[in-house]
């Protein structure tokens, strides 16, 4: 009985059930607390609290009487979970640090910016450039390239320091390939840059939409060079010899990070099958570059990126982008540090000692961040 006489209602629910009340307003009205019966254990009361401010139910063992202004937070409480872009908010791990001047950009919005996004936009199409929040995408849209990032934009895999969304994407579209070459026709690019998000709910990973993507290109723009930043197709050498067979001008895959760092940042790549991909790359089509990218900031130390630079290079890798790691959302594992301009040139010079052809190296360098002129300068330097 509650203290006005009224009866207390009773549930009964299976044992070892975590409970969350969704109680309708008559209930919280009729009555201020409830019994719950947990088969095969014993009863405890819930309070069915109606204040805004503190929605979640409480439980007291019967015959106890209630703490005024209690404001434990119970065991059983949940709270509640924020999801973004598919991925869990994160605690707040490490004090935000201010930004430095040398990572601060224009807020992007020239004509040819907005032109570039109006006609993505037109065509359905997705670029990399927005779904992972790149810092250049004012400058490059502003000078008329893009990243396009193929096989819709949801990507089967999570990986802490990536935006894209994440989730059960969609069917691949067929006629995606064509759309992305007509538009490479209308605006007539001299080089393009072609990734994906993974797809490792289809048979080939996508690499089949890969090559169809370079063979539609080509018949529109003989003289487009074209580079592919590819997903390490869980590491199916037939998917890999799919898109080279279709003669990219470079391969792409990026390591990303230090192998200590893949189980949280990475967590459904490999360290070891990004190299595998690299060397397979060169073994089977020696006549076209390979290239890699990572990213500094994530909790790496200085001499681990010196080595994953070694092992790049020992597989030979031709062309490496360093980069500073940025946060994109609170979903997303948080960043250790920033580098400093300085410390980008000496890994510069450490990489070009260490035999690559071509080095990019700098706080807002990404992987196809300047493409065109590392892959002219590769060339300019044989």
């Amino acid at each position: 009985m509650n203290g006005d006489g009224s009866r207390v209602p009773r549930f009964t629910v299976p044992r070892f059930t975590v409970l969350r009340f969704m109680v309708p307003r008559f209930m919280v009205a009729r009555f201020t607390v409830a019994r719950f019966t947990v088969l095969g254990s014993r009863s405890f009361d819930v309070t069915l609290n109606p204040e805004p401010g503190n929605p979640e139910p409480r439980t007291r063992e019967p015959g106890t009487r209630e703490p005024e202004n209690d404001k434990r937070q119970d065991s059983m409480s949940v709270s509640p979970v924020t999801f973004i872009r598919g991925r869990k908010k994160r605690p707040d791990e490490l004090p935000r640090q201010p930004k430095p001047e040398w990572l601060k950009v224009r807020a992007p919005g020239s004509e040819n910016y907005l032109r570039l996004k109006g006609l993505m936009r037109s065509l359905g199409l997705h670029t990399v450039c927005e779904e992972a929040n790149c810092p250049n995408i004012g400058e490059c849209w502003h000078h008329g390239t893009a990243t396009f990032m193929i096989l819709g934009d949801t990507c089967t895999r999570s990986c802490g320091y990536c935006n894209v969304t994440h989730g059960a994407p969609k069917p691949a579209d067929i006629d995606e390939p064509g759309k992305v070459a007509n538009a490479i026709s209308v605006l007539q690019l001299d080089y393009v840059v072609v990734t994906s998000v993974d797809r490792d709910d289809l048979a080939d990973c996508g690499a089949s939409h890969f090559a169809r993507t370079i063979q539609e290109t080509r018949a529109r723009i003989p003289s487009c060079r074209l580079e592919v930043l590819i997903p390490d197709f869980k590491g199916d050498e037939a998917a890999l010899r799919t898109v080279l067979d279709a003669r990219p001008d470079v391969l792409n895959h990026n390591i990303e990070t230090v192998p200590r760092l893949y189980r949280t940042a990475r967590p459904g790549g490999r360290y070891d099958r990004a190299l595998q991909l690299l060397d397979r790359s060169r073994t089977y089509a020696p006549d076209i570059p390979t290239k890699s990218g990572l990213m500094v900031g994530l909790g790496e130390e200085w001499d681990e990126v010196v080595a994953t630079l070694r092992d790049l290079r020992s597989v030979g890798c031709r062309i490496v982008t360093i980069g500073q790691y940025l946060r994109p959302s609170l979903a997303n594992l948080p960043m250790s540090r920033y580098y400093t301009p300085a410390e980008f040139a000496e890994l510069k010079r450490l990489a070009l000692e260490m035999g690559f052809g071509h080095v990019e190296s700098g706080p807002l360098v990404r992987s196809s961040y300047h493409a065109h002129e590392q892959t002219q300068a590769l060339e300019a330097a044989r």
